[in-house]
């Protein structure tokens, strides 16, 4: 065996004598078996400890599993920690990455057992806890008046300095504050020296939060009292349609839309840039059917919003569910929310365009049927609409028979239509139109024959999908569902093998 692999055993061993003679659980068993006692207790002034005499099957279970042999009546000897050897293992503890029981073993060496609330509601409790458990530094000497209590040695101390370490690496000032301050009272010299340090971080933290809170609400107040006859005017303006259609794309646009709107808009709307904004993102809004909803400034302003709207919520969630995530993902959390947007309407393009596929041939057939009975383009694309079921190919005819009724040429129109859709079909579709219409040829046919086509192409995809399935699904059958079916099969026989190993 090598010399390394000599010095990786002696480090097992000493684990194993460290966390021996630490006992992490010693608390835990105690008070466990002093509240097996207490039911055993209980149960048996109630029963005068005879089972039958028991009736409710919860005491009746525990009573078998926990009293029935007495022994909770004989005294029990607990094996007592040694705190100081708790220091130790957390120190191999946070070697092996073991972050959480680091701290559990650390926080035992601290010996932290007194506060002013239990030590006001028990003092008795609260001092035998301290004496089996803890230890005192100056301060608690002086403030609980406290004279024959144990001292904090310097290995405990030393375990508070780095409990404390632990907490400032994972942000959390809070808690390592007052692990520095224990270490501090009982006397070293660099835990006073970084609790200084903590305090000047989080006091400047503190006063930045500060400065910048009532920063914002200067400017939330300016712009409210300043503005309030302009939002006044747009909320008149907007119709209850837009807000409803708001409301159907989902919780964070729904609640999210008042504030920007009103706050980030007009000041996106006021930018020098504001032109390369709209210019960039008027046609993902067209694609995603979101015209009437969002105009390209309240997309961006939607964007700026979510940089601190994500933060925000991701804060007050840590608050309510108690966790310690670190405050170092906030920062990506704020780019995830300006990024958030783009993924969300590009997801809303690609919905839509698989709408408009799906229902498109249907749409031409009717189309050309209505063609051929004797009515106009017109007359025929709004039967369409009224008899398709609504989807965002009706949607599309709808706005291109508006745009030719209050004057726009059919095939402006359609030109219109194929730059908000943005698909290959539907580009085809129209312009296949706009060439029959501007030799005055008769669309019926060419309906018929685009119908013939895209159902064709549609197959096609369809079938092309389908070879493609085998080879999608190679890899989870690989990793998946062979090993499920191999130890279904392969299991009973490798029992078997072993049972028959273990039998000679």
């Amino acid at each position: 065996m090598t010399s390394k692999a000599w010095a990786q055993e002696d480090k097992k061993d000493i684990y194993k004598r460290y966390e021996q003679e630490c006992y992490l659980d010693e608390q835990k068993d105690r008070d466990s078996w002093e509240q097996v006692v207490k039911n055993c207790t209980q149960i048996g002034e109630e029963a005068k400890e005879e089972i039958k005499n028991i009736t409710d099957k919860g005491k009746k279970k525990f009573w078998i599993e926990h009293c029935s042999d007495l022994e909770y009546k004989r005294p029990r000897a607990f094996a007592v920690g040694d705190p100081t050897s708790c220091l130790p293992l957390g120190e191999l503890l946070i070697e092996y990455n073991q972050a959480a029981l680091a701290k559990k073993s650390l926080q035992k060496a601290c010996g932290i057992y007194l506060n002013p609330k239990s030590f006001a509601a028990n003092k008795e409790k609260a001092l035998a806890a301290l004496n089996k458990y803890g230890c005192v530094v100056a301060d608690e000497i002086r403030d609980y008046k406290l004279t024959d209590a144990p001292k904090c040695s310097t290995e405990r101390l030393l375990a508070c300095l780095k409990l404390g370490d632990i907490f400032q690496k994972d942000e959390d000032f809070d808690k390592s504050k007052i692990y520095y301050s224990r270490a501090c009272s009982g006397g070293l010299g660099d835990a006073c020296q970084r609790l200084k340090n903590v305090s000047s971080r989080s006091t400047l933290l503190k006063y930045t939060g500060i400065i910048l809170i009532g920063l914002s609400i200067f400017i939330v107040t300016n712009m409210m009292f300043l503005e309030q006859s302009q939002a006044q005017a747009s909320d008149q303006l907007e119709d209850g349609e837009s807000k409803e259609a708001a409301a159907k794309h989902g919780a964070i646009l729904r609640y999210s839309r008042p504030f920007f709107k009103r706050y980030l808009t007009p000041i996106v709307s006021a930018m020098k840039y504001r032109k390369t904004v709209k210019e960039k993102y008027k046609r993902p809004m067209a694609a995603a059917g979101l015209t009437g909803v969002l105009t390209p400034e309240d997309f961006f302003s939607f964007k700026l919003f979510l940089i601190l709207g994500f933060p925000i919520v991701f804060l007050i969630s840590r608050a309510v569910m108690g966790e310690t995530w670190p405050l170092s993902y906030i920062p990506l959390i704020a780019v995830g929310g300006f990024f958030y947007p783009d993924i969300w309407v590009k997801g809303k393009i690609q919905n839509r365009q698989k709408d408009v596929v799906l229902n498109m041939p249907f749409a031409v057939d009717m189309l050309a049927l209505s063609v051929e009975s004797g009515l106009d383009f017109i007359a025929a694309m709004t039967k369409v609409v009224e008899k398709a079921r609504p989807s965002s190919l009706t949607e599309e005819f709808g706005i291109v028979i508006r745009e030719i009724k209050i004057g726009a040429s059919r095939a402006e129109a359609l030109r219109n239509m194929s730059w908000r859709i943005n698909l290959i079909q539907i580009s085809s579709f129209c312009a296949t139109l706009i060439a029959a219409d501007s030799v005055g040829a008769s669309i019926g046919p060419i309906l018929k024959a685009l119908s013939v086509e895209i159902r064709q192409k549609k197959s096609s995809d369809v079938e092309k999908a389908g070879a493609t399935a085998a080879t999608k699904i190679l890899f989870p059958m690989m990793f998946l569902i062979v090993p499920a079916v191999f130890l279904i099969v392969a299991g009973p026989i490798l029992l078997e093998f072993v049972a028959g190993a273990g039998g000679k």
